[in-house]
């Protein structure tokens, strides 16, 4: 049997400790924090728009270590074998699986540039080429309305009138409903509006879900629709949402539910 001297014994375990210990950002009273758990914390930050750096993955480190700590305590004290505590943390599990579900699907099927286009068509084509600034009053009863369309083709100001209109968000503002399609109004009213020349009120009250309507026409403009590369991330947006939602049905669709 041969013996190595006790400085290389020393190295040797220096050396098989290194690995280890390198795998550990700290060690709180006895109990290892993982190096891996920082990387998960520099990654999220990094999303979030913050740069890497010593400074940063310090601070991380600081808070870990702290966390230990109060992890440790709050395990002493048994605060984990609390059935609210562990309702919370189970919701909290939930949640970030569900992410890793929803992130390794969207991976698995990435919205293509072929959809995004087809529905960019599809909106360009039902898009209105113009666009429409109307004002408008809304009143609960059809004499009402009438009777503000008589006093306005007397010489009243429509601003003036339309403080008493039920919509809120017009008649602080003499009735204005800013530039709009066709589209962004219910199919009476647009009609109605689109039928109008610049300037004109229309004759009668319009009545929709909402009550009754008198509509003055404002202006008419030729409408910009915005090209591909500028609405591109928002259909992304909206197309992988209804590929979740097919997921989700098709997952529910298959659950046995009691």
């Amino acid at each position: 049997m041969t013996f190595k001297p006790a400085h290389l014994l020393v190295a040797l375990f220096v050396s098989a400790a290194l690995p280890a210990m390198a795998q550990n950002l700290a060690v709180v009273n006895g109990k290892p924090v993982p190096s891996s758990r920082a990387d998960v914390m520099v990654k999220q930050m990094v999303a979030q728009g913050q740069q890497d750096t010593p400074e940063l993955r310090a601070m991380i480190k600081d808070e870990l270590i702290n966390r230990e700590i109060l992890i440790q305590e709050a395990d002493k004290l048994g605060l984990g074998s609390q059935a609210d505590v562990k309702s919370q943390v189970e919701i909290a599990r939930q949640s970030i699986l569900i992410r890793a579900l929803v992130a390794d699907y969207l991976k698995k099927n990435p919205v293509k540039d072929a959809d995004i286009k087809a529905e960019y068509d599809r909106f360009k084509a039902q898009a209105s080429d113009k666009e429409y600034h109307a004002r408008h009053i809304l009143v609960e009863k059809e004499e009402d309305a009438k009777a503000i369309i008589v006093k306005l083709k007397a010489g009243a100001k429509f601003e003036d009138l339309a403080k008493q209109s039920k919509d809120p968000g017009s008649a602080a503002n003499g009735g204005d409903l800013d530039w709009a399609a066709p589209a962004a109004f219910v199919k009476p009213f647009s009609d109605a509006m689109t039928s109008l020349q610049k300037g004109q009120l229309y004759d009668t009250p319009v009545k929709t879900q909402f009550g009754y309507h008198v509509i003055r026409l404002d202006d008419v403009r030729a409408a910009k629709i915005p090209t591909l590369e500028e609405v591109k991330p928002q259909i992304a947006e909206g197309l992988q949402q209804k590929k979740l939602q097919a997921f989700q049905q098709q997952l529910r669709a298959k659950a046995k539910i009691q």
